[in-house]
């Protein structure tokens, strides 16, 4: 069986698939909102994205128990072809996020780990593949998840992976 290694994930290591949201940007200079109480950063990631006019925005949150499966195997992955996905965590100790090159189904040659930390949210390009969320750690985690939708199969595409691909995570 293919074995990937999982870094930590970073914006550098992530743009081909989309980007990483975190609250302190060096390349954002922020604007002190509240009685400058805040520092408000806008635009901190790239434009999220939807091809169809007529889809409505779906603002939902997740709820995740930790993953228990170890080693953790990609056999599947899904892609949303008409919008980007974003997922900001309110509550979690770590997530993978598991991303792949592809038109019909994912290039197993070029899939890609990486664990995500605290703070750090990820946003899927629109018709990027992904895995779904994986959480690791002791309690269940949150999450706040945007993207467009319209009720039809485009919605969300699932395809299986042409062979399995276990995934080497950091204690």
């Amino acid at each position: 069986m293919r074995r990937i290694e999982a870094p930590l994930l970073t914006r550098e290591a992530f743009r081909e698939f989309g980007d990483v949201v975190i609250a302190e940007r060096a390349d954002i200079t922020p604007i002190m909102v509240n009685f400058g109480t805040a520092a408000r950063r806008n635009d901190a990631c790239d434009p999220l994205v939807s091809t169809r006019s007529h889809a409505k925005p779906n603002l939902a949150t997740f709820v995740c128990k930790p993953w228990s499966r170890f080693p953790v195997v990609a056999e599947a992955m899904e892609k949303h072809p008409c919008s980007s996905q974003l997922f900001v965590p309110m509550k979690v100790e770590r997530y993978l996020v598991v991303v792949a090159p592809g038109d019909e189904k994912p290039d197993v040659e070029g899939l890609r780990a990486f664990v995500a930390m605290p703070g750090q949210g990820v946003v899927y390009g629109a018709n990027v593949w992904h895995m779904p969320l994986i959480v690791f750690g002791t309690e269940r985690a949150e999450f706040v998840m945007f993207v467009w939708e319209d009720g039809t199969a485009d919605d969300c595409v699932v395809a299986k992976l042409s062979e399995p691909v276990e995934i080497v995570t950091p204690p």
